[in-house]
């Protein structure tokens, strides 16, 4: 028999016999399930995905992707395992799966041999017969795009518990702040080798990553947790400081990749955290709080302006001028957007001609080269803009797709904040601020085409809309002033004895 336990976007069924336990406290429903050996292992493989995807380059080479895949397989069996021990199978219903499920479909059925051979732009691609203009490639991005589900839908549902979202919350967060000495250490001893082994004459890469701008991308990422924490009070007086120093050195990090799409997404990453400051919650009253809440968001504001400067002069300090000098000096170039003004005209042209269902997914690099206005022989594997390159490749249907799951993801992290525990509440802050600044990222560049930048939005898209079994019932604070209570009439009893 099973019992199915709802929220307004999620739910999760489970099995009498898993311990379910309700407590209803100040509009609060919070329920405990039996973990299983088998959840123990999926929650580990999804931690250890999110380090080892990043350090295995970023994951992008054929091993690397055949690893991730790997993993994801037996994050499923472990998933099927847990299931049958529990008796029953427990699937969130989050509803930012159904866009990526819609892609999924999309790119079925862009393998489909509808299309008549014809040429594409002055190409003749006679052997290609599927509504896809690089069948291969679409095969890849549709496993890449199974995986990235199996991962994101056992993050909602294997985090289930506040123990396990401080867990993960802390693995990220420690992860980002060795990754970001590992990129300066790096940068400073060997900035031209990977692991201080792997020349990359042309690319410019930074820590592990072959790409700068994708370790500028995964900092953004990271960096988002600790300071929603911080913005957010949702941390201990004491342990503020250790949060700050982890984002300072993050950012330190981010800056000195030389990536301008980084730089700006940094500083748009903390304007949203600054703007989110001065929404007030609902559950507030707005004669009360409105002083405090002005107060505090000036206070904020002050912090994101002091660390900042911080940041900028700690990069000056270590040498870091010409991340600076090429930030600024490229604007008076001849071409600000080096070259990318000329891949975006050609992206356009492209979605003009293939405007409902794109060119396929993963088919750009073939499409691009027929419709390049110059010389025809210069091939490129991105747009430089994902949002051009969703129209390009999934045309319409795609967009749409993509925008249905970031209305959903924005409306339900909203709603997120407006819990009562003070770090749930703090987590969604800092992951939807993460998602933005990474949205901002994608308007220069395609940090989300590398796996591991994919894997860790999606991971932080989970951590913000998650529902109420990650909270705790009572905030912190809450919980020391109604202990400090006790104790005072504890002493107050005796003494009335007396």
């Amino acid at each position: 028999m099973t019992t199915s336990i709802s929220s307004p976007e999620n739910s999760v069924l489970v099995s009498q016999e898993t311990e379910v336990r309700l407590v209803e406290a100040k509009g609060y429903v919070s329920y405990r399930i039996r973990h299983t050996l088998a959840s123990r292992f999926s929650f580990l493989i999804i931690c250890l995905a999110i380090i080892l995807s990043a350090l295995a380059y970023g994951t992008v080479h054929a091993w690397a992707l055949a690893t991730f895949y790997l993993g994801s397989v037996v994050l499923l069996v472990l998933w099927v395992v847990d299931s049958w021990n529990l008796g029953s199978v427990r699937i969130s219903r989050n509803v930012l799966q159904l866009p990526l499920l819609g892609l999924l479909a999309l790119g079925l059925i862009q393998l489909l041999p509808l299309r008549n051979p014809e040429t594409v732009g002055g190409i003749a691609l006679p052997l290609v017969r599927s509504l896809s203009f690089d069948p291969y490639a679409t095969r890849f991005i549709v496993i890449e795009i199974v995986a990235l589900l199996i991962y994101f839908a056992a993050t909602l549902v294997f985090v289930d518990t506040p123990k396990r979202l401080r867990l993960l919350v802390r693995t990220i967060t420690i992860f980002g702040f060795f990754l970001a000495i590992f990129g300066l250490t790096q940068s400073f001893t060997s900035p031209t080798r990977v692991y201080w082994i792997r020349e990359l004459p042309q690319s410019q890469a930074f820590g592990p990553f072959i790409n700068r701008h994708h370790f500028a991308g995964y900092m953004e990422l990271t960096i988002a947790l600790p300071l929603g924490l911080i913005f957010s009070n949702s941390v201990e007086r004491e342990k503020k400081f250790i949060y700050l120093f982890a984002a300072g050195l993050m950012a330190v990090a981010l800056v000195m990749t030389n990536s301008r799409g980084g730089i700006i997404s940094l500083v748009a990453e903390l304007l949203f955290l600054v703007s989110l400051m001065g929404i007030r919650r609902r559950h507030r009253k707005k004669h009360s709080e409105k002083k405090p809440r002005i107060k505090g968001a000036a206070m904020k504001a002050g912090l994101a302006l002091a660390m900042v400067l911080a940041v900028f002069g700690g990069v000056v300090l270590l040498g870091g001028e010409e991340a600076l000098s090429r930030f600024v000096g490229s604007v008076n170039a001849d071409d600000p957007t080096t070259g990318r003004a000329h891949f975006w005209g050609v992206t356009v042209d492209i979605i003009k001609n293939h405007p409902v269902i794109g060119t396929g997914l993963g088919a750009f690099g073939v499409v691009y080269t027929g419709y390049d206005s110059r010389n025809g022989l210069y091939r490129l594997e991105q747009a430089h803009n994902d949002y051009l390159q969703v129209l390009s490749d999934a045309g319409i249907l795609g967009a749409v797709l993509g925008l249905a799951f970031l209305v959903a993801l924005f409306r339900m992290a909203f709603a997120r904040r407006e819990s009562r525990d003070d770090f749930r509440r703090g987590v969604a802050t800092g992951a939807l601020a993460g998602c933005f600044a990474v949205l901002v990222h994608s308007f220069f560049d395609f940090t989300l085409h590398t796996t591991s930048n994919t894997l860790l939005f999606l991971v932080l898209a989970a951590l913000a809309t998650m529902n109420g079994r990650v909270e705790e019932v009572h905030s912190r604070r809450k919980k020391k002033r109604r202990e400090s209570t006790n104790e005072s009439l504890q002493t107050a009893e005796p003494a009335a004895a007396a």
